[in-house]
């Protein structure tokens, strides 16, 4: 196979699949391992090679690259029953049903679980999409959620801290609670990381299960006047935005891995005071639940979260 030199105009090859709107970045690389990719008349499945466009033949399944399209974005607001995919194998309703009538093949950015409701981000700019997901980049995303049981302050400000899930303790997340009523707890929840179904994970995790999930933000980009099932293309401002929030800038392309690790250094401030519950940094995340026993299942300690340093949430004097 002919090699590829490091050059200014040479790129990563998942990169630039991405880029042609084929396929998300990690998708890219999954095509890659599997021996779908060809460089040069050779079969890649090693990640990392650099290729220049217009010199290098690049083949996916045997079909050369064609020209990039023009990137397109549509926001959705992804109503509940339907599965974030482009196609399901077991046959269920999914996000791309709702925008068939785009002929651009366009993929979903990140995923909102069949269950869950609410704003969800569509295009063909695989690069823009992996910053988006990526939580080195720390792009925010806000939900509403109403949880069973009315959620005590210690747990609220637990949630800020960080819970202890299965796959580790969250980062910290900005929380306020919305409403108390009728034996249920309406909190806004602000995190950046994109673990799977990590919401209702630590709702689960605290013992106040959430029953309704709506993404109400993701970055600069809001859900407000879409009803549920409809679509609309970003606005070229909301893009601006959109890629200004993943680093994105013009004649800066190392602005996006300096947001990266700004952000993994300093998660943000938290806002509104005593409205938000402020978090108090890596290694304080809830380890028992005050007022909720639990089965274990988790970690090796008897409340099922993890053995874990205690915040000061827990040293209050009993009695």
């Amino acid at each position: 196979m002919k090699e590829v030199l490091s050059t200014t105009t040479a790129e990563r090859l998942q990169k630039v699949l991405a880029a042609h709107g084929l396929a998300s970045r990690r998708e890219a690389e999954d095509w890659i391992r599997a021996g779908r990719v060809q460089v040069n008349g050779a079969v890649v499945t090693e990640l990392g090679l650099r290729v220049e466009e217009g010199k290098d033949m690049i083949q996916v399944d045997g079909k050369p690259l064609t020209v990039r399209e023009r990137h397109q974005y549509f926001l959705l607001y992804k109503p509940r029953g339907f599965v974030t995919t482009r196609k399901d194998p077991e046959g269920r309703p999914t996000v791309i049903d709702l925008v068939k009538d785009i002929p651009t093949r366009i993929y979903p950015v990140g995923r909102l679980d069949q269950d869950t409701e609410g704003l969800l981000l569509l295009t063909n700019d695989g690069e823009l999409a992996y910053r988006l997901t990526h939580p080195k980049y720390g792009v925010e995303k806000t939900y509403h959620a109403r949880m069973r049981g009315n959620v005590p302050d210690p747990v609220i400000k637990a949630f800020a801290e960080g819970v202890m899930l299965e796959d580790g303790l969250t980062a910290p997340a900005k929380v306020k609670v919305l409403e108390r009523e009728g034996g249920a707890t309406r909190i806004e929840l602000t995190i950046h990381e994109g673990r799977n179904r990590q919401v209702r994970r630590m709702g689960d995790a605290v013992g106040y299960p959430v029953v309704h999930l709506t993404r109400v933000s993701f970055g600069p980009l809001t859900i407000s006047g879409l009803k549920p099932g409809a679509y609309r293309p970003l606005k070229p401002q909301e893009v601006r935005a959109l890629q200004a929030a993943a680093g994105i800038t013009k004649g800066n392309k190392k602005q996006a891995d300096i947001k990266g690790k700004e952000a993994i250094k300093a998660p943000g401030k938290t806002g509104e005071k005593n409205k938000l519950a402020k978090p108090a940094g890596p290694g304080k995340g809830l380890t028992s639940v005050p007022g909720r026993k639990t089965d274990g299942g988790f970690g090796s300690d008897k409340t099922g979260f993890g053995k874990r340093p205690h915040s000061g949430v827990h040293r209050q004097r009993k009695g």
